[in-house]
């Protein structure tokens, strides 16, 4: 009975994150005059998230557009084709897709326009890869996704963690995890986090076209969405939410050059996490290294960090009952 209950529940969790994780396809059942033309569009739309009238921010120095229509293209008679330069942070506008299945490199041709007198047609895979979507959290998700800034946030986290230890052996001071203070916030910052990282290298894996849906189209509104985006999208509503608990809380509790310490120390485990999880992950080691980090740092706060008393006399936290160690007090 106890396997079998176990069984039905894995099923519909499976079949939960399954349906939960896909944006819906389009429904042609209210479109009473749906033309061929008009289905290849929204089925265009569907497949590539974007479509006449999208626009792009150029992020390359350059981007040069053909000013002739690809099925007249000059170069198949060895003819050079007329082009147009756009550049960095010139804004464009699609205004047409044709696709040309004898086009052996990339049959998607794309006609975006910076003005009336500058536009022209350019690969799919040529614009996409120059372009980034004229919407700020979309820009935001393409420079932290950059893999230079990752090789450099790497660099930053083995730095951090080196001069960590050596700060350790010259002098103590209070860390998340290892010497704590007697706050929650940094720890559930650090597991939120990691959940989060999880979560992103999860979409990378198995729903990959969500991600790039959410790219294309960004929210902030976790509703509506589907559901492992939603419960990411709610992630960094959290982390923001914990970032601001956690300086608040620090700040309260130890002298400012003692804060500034822990906080840029806890800054390091983030980083660290961050990079950590969403790398290994992608291998699918992280999800066992997920669980396993929940589990000891909520031991190590609640055996080491977690302080339920409060000194009569001072007001001081205290981890257990018994003599304080600032004012002596006793307190039963």
């Amino acid at each position: 009975m106890r396997k079998s209950s176990f069984f039905l529940i894995y099923l519909l969790l499976g079949s939960l994150l399954s349906v939960g994780c896909y944006y819906q396809k389009p429904d042609y059942s209210d479109e009473w005059d749906l033309t061929e033309k008009r289905k290849d569009s929204l089925d265009f739309e569907a497949s590539h998230h974007y479509n006449r009238n999208y626009n792009f921010v150029v992020v390359e120095d350059s981007l040069c557009l053909q000013t002739v229509h690809p099925v007249h293209n000059p170069v198949h008679a060895g003819v050079p084709e007329d082009t147009v330069a756009v550049f960095a942070d010139d804004r464009l506008v699609v205004a047409e897709v044709m696709i040309v299945p004898e086009d052996t490199v990339d049959s998607v041709w794309v006609k975006v326009a910076r003005d009336q007198s500058t536009m022209g047609w350019v690969h799919e895979q040529d614009l996409l890869a120059r372009v980034v979507p004229d919407d700020s959290i979309s820009q935001f998700i393409h420079a932290f996704s950059n893999t230079h800034l990752i090789y450099f946030l790497s660099v930053l986290g083995v730095l951090l963690v080196l001069w960590l230890v050596r700060r350790m052996r010259r002098k103590r001071f209070h860390i998340v995890h290892f010497d704590d203070i007697g706050s929650c916030y940094p720890t559930l910052l650090c597991l939120t986090l990691s959940g989060a990282a999880t979560l992103y290298a999860s979409m990378q894996n198995f729903v990959p076209d969500t991600w790039t849906e959410f790219y294309f189209h960004p929210t902030l509104n976790p509703f509506g969405l589907p559901f492992i985006l939603g419960l990411f999208v709610a992630s960094v509503w959290l982390i923001v939410i914990l970032s601001i608990a956690s300086v608040e809380d620090v700040c309260r509790q130890l002298p400012f050059q003692e804060a500034m310490l822990y906080l840029f120390a806890l800054l390091g485990v983030c980083a660290g996490c961050y990079l950590f999880f969403s790398l290994t992950t992608l291998y699918y080691l992280g999800y066992p290294f997920f669980l396993f980090y929940v589990g000891w740092a909520l031991w190590r706060y609640f055996r080491y960090a977690r302080c339920p008393y409060v000194c009569g006399r001072c007001g001081a936290k205290l981890h257990s009952k018994g003599r304080c160690p600032h004012c002596g007090a006793w307190n039963e």
